[in-house]
């Protein structure tokens, strides 16, 4: 059977497929005539949901450490607080409820409580707690856990992913994705191209396909589901064919990026966390142009702490040895939503409450993290870029910050390095304002997705547009092209980290605009390099 599907990143993969299952559980409230037996239901369920994290503590402690893995032993013991176990048992037993309903209650009541407290701490675990309630109601209706449990790659089946989704998937059982739903500038599909596996989206599959053998061509846009065998045979030739150019591309690591002519540009990589490091070496990167720091957040159930945050951008300074390591702030809004900052519901978010905008109206999350930057770079080449940036002012509010950060270090005794500045273009209005931002700033960042999207006013989590959404547009490239000649003007360099930079069909025209370098997805450094110096600009 084949299902037609739109690509979102080419290659072929052949594997199980796996449907990604979400719980979306509703309580119902239930009169119960046993209280004693539902009161004991409910105590096992709390039994069993404590095995689950301590099992996701010791899972986390080999894969992120102590720090990250804490968040597991706080919500053990939260399970186990006298208050709360005995608010869930008083209500099933005075109101002869039924304990998913006791359980939901108490956690919203809980939660509400501890989010209106003055104490930062306090207020940081009312996502905690509903985050725990959830897990006993999920054991109480029998549900399996969310996601999907494999020991084997496969291919991932799923009617649509959110960022803080994907955070938390096995990456190492992942041959492709496929989803329902979701655009072609979806985080889905730019994970898809960080890690260099097919992707489909608008597959219109039905459940039963799921532990069936299937392949993913994210060249034509299919998804076969127990294909024959001579299906099986002309894509097991495809696949071939496909790692052999990946081979002949890894002849040219450590070569330079250097035109025929002579001109040099800055190959780097885009990185979602710590664990995208590895990839970065392998493909050769000469460094790393966009670190999205919110990860740090959509992996935690609270905020992360300056430790925290602090050990993980030092990790990948070391790591990458000397090599600029580009770090932008936090990013959260738009399609990037996380339970514990409470963000309204809005109409229009990529217009909203988001990036930048957060951390000048709570300079105290701000300053968490640029305390966390700053005492980072003593150890690596680290550079600091802020997103959405529409005017002057906000740079100069962002500076008077970070000097207030660099005056406690200094006060603290804790040392840091000298570190770049940059914003990232990504607003018309920050195109316009180039000639005076390059003054206030070392570097620029094109962003190009949310430039896209900005400059011909579409939407581009939504799928319907994706016809209308041309990042070649005239528009787009002249705006780039004068990001670029106000930037050199101002004396700041200029480069480009949104996904049009891994767009070798463009590779020549930002050479020939002067773009200083280029950020892409590891998975895409060769095939760069390769259209970089096939160059000659001289002609």
């Amino acid at each position: 059977m084949k299902i037609e599907g739109k690509s979102v990143f080419g290659g072929i993969a052949m594997g199980r497929l796996s449907i990604y299952k979400k719980n979306d559980s509703v309580v119902r409230r239930m009169k119960v005539a046993d209280t004693a037996a539902e009161i004991e239901r409910y105590e096992e369920a709390s039994r069993k949901a404590k095995a689950q994290l301590a099992a996701l503590y010791d899972k986390a402690l080999k894969e992120v450490g102590e720090t990250s893995a804490a968040i597991f032993e706080v919500h053990q013991m939260m399970l186990d607080d006298d208050d709360y176990q005995e608010s869930i048992t008083n209500m099933i037993q005075t109101q002869e409820v039924n304990a998913e309903y006791a359980v939901a209650v108490t956690g919203d009541n809980f939660s509400q409580m501890f989010a209106a407290m003055d104490d930062d701490y306090m207020k940081e675990r009312a996502a905690d707690v509903k985050d725990i309630s959830n897990r006993v109601i999920s054991v109480l209706q029998g549900a399996s856990d969310a996601g999907f449990s494999s020991s084997e790659p496969v291919i991932l089946v799923a009617e649509d992913l959110a960022p803080s989704e994907t955070v938390q998937l096995d990456k190492s059982l992942l041959l492709s994705f496929v989803t329902r739903y979701g655009s072609t500038n979806s985080h889905t599909a730019i994970l898809a191209r960080t890690m260099n596996i097919p992707a489909l989206i608008g597959v219109d599959y039905s459940e039963d396909i799921d532990g069936h053998y299937g392949i993913v061509d994210g060249f034509e846009g299919a998804l076969y589901v127990d294909p024959d065998e001579e299906t099986m045979e002309k894509y097991r030739k495809k696949q071939e064919e496909e790692q052999e150019k990946a081979r002949l591309l890894q002849e040219l690591k450590g070569m330079p990026n250097v035109t025929k002519d002579g001109r040099e540009i800055k190959l780097y990589a885009n990185i979602g966390g710590v664990g995208d490091v590895p990839s970065v070496l392998q493909n050769d990167a000469a460094g790393i142009g966009l670190f999205r720091s919110e990860f740090l957040y959509l992996e935690s159930d609270t905020f992360p702490t300056e430790e925290d945050q602090f050990n993980a951008y030092r990790s990948v300074a070391q790591t990458m040895a000397g090599k600029k390591v580009i770090i932008r702030t936090l990013d959260i809004g738009a399609d990037k939503q996380v339970d514990y900052f409470n963000l309204a519901q809005e109409e229009n978010p990529a217009m909203g409450y988001r990036a930048i905008r957060i951390c000048l109206e709570q300079p105290d999350i701000f300053k968490t993290q640029l305390r966390a930057l700053y005492r980072a770079s003593y150890f690596g080449n680290i550079a600091i870029m802020f997103p959405m940036i529409i005017s002057v002012d906000e740079v100069k509010r962002i500076k008077e910050i970070v000097e207030e950060v660099k005056k406690e270090l200094d006060g603290q005794g804790l040392a840091y390095g000298d570190v770049e500045l940059g914003v990232m273009i990504e607003t018309p209005a920050a195109v316009w304002m180039t000639e005076e931002l390059a003054k206030e700033v070392d570097f620029f960042s094109i962003g190009t997705n949310d430039l896209t999207q900005y400059t011909l006013a579409i939407d581009r989590q939504n799928p319907r547009l994706d016809a209308f959404y041309d990042a070649h547009h005239p528009a787009v490239l002249r705006a780039i092209q004068m990001t670029v000649e106000n930037g050199h003007k101002g004396g700041a360099w200029v480069g480009i980290c949104g996904e049009l930079g891994a767009d070798t069909e463009l590779t020549e025209t930002f050479l020939r605009m002067g773009v200083d370098e280029l950020s892409v997805s590891p998975s895409r450094i060769l095939a760069v390099r390769a259209a970089i110096r096939a160059c000659d600009l001289s002609k």
